[in-house]
Order: structure tokens, then C-alpha cells, then sequence
């Protein structure tokens, strides 16, 4: 199984690699897990009635934390 963010450039592959992908091939519904995860926290719909809200109701930060 490949990994879309890693490049193996020699052929070690670590214990724990291997057994994150063998978990992950005897068990496929963990990945439709991990999508439906991902969609409820980062593919959300952007409100721009919120996002407004959270600019009016933010405190401006000081230059400098330690005064």
C-alpha cells in the first residue's frame, strides 16, 4: 500500500509502518472513518455571518504579551 504524502526512498519500511498498513487494509472502514472525521472538522461551509462575528467579538493583542 502506498501513502500519498511519503516517499520511500530506500526499502526500510518500520515496524510501525507495517502494521498501520496491514490495520488498515484488514480493517477498510477505519479510512471511511477517517474521511467522514475530516469532513465534519476542515470541509465545512464558510459563514460569513460568523466569521464577522468572530472578528467583532476578538480582543486586539498587545504588541508586547509580558507587559
Amino acid at each position: 500500500m502506498r501513502h500519498r504524502f511519503t516517499v520511500r526512498r530506500s526499502g526500510y519500511v518500520s515496524d510501525f509502518t507495517r502494521f498501520i498498513d496491514g490495520y488498515l487494509q484488514a480493517h477498510p472502514e477505519v479510512r471511511e472513518s477517517q474521511r467522514r472525521g475530516w469532513r465534519i472538522w476542515w470541509e465545512r461551509p464558510a459563514s460569513m455571518r460568523e466569521l464577522a462575528l468572530v472578528h467583532a467579538d476578538s480582543v486586539p493583542e498587545p504588541p508586547y504579551h509580558y507587559d
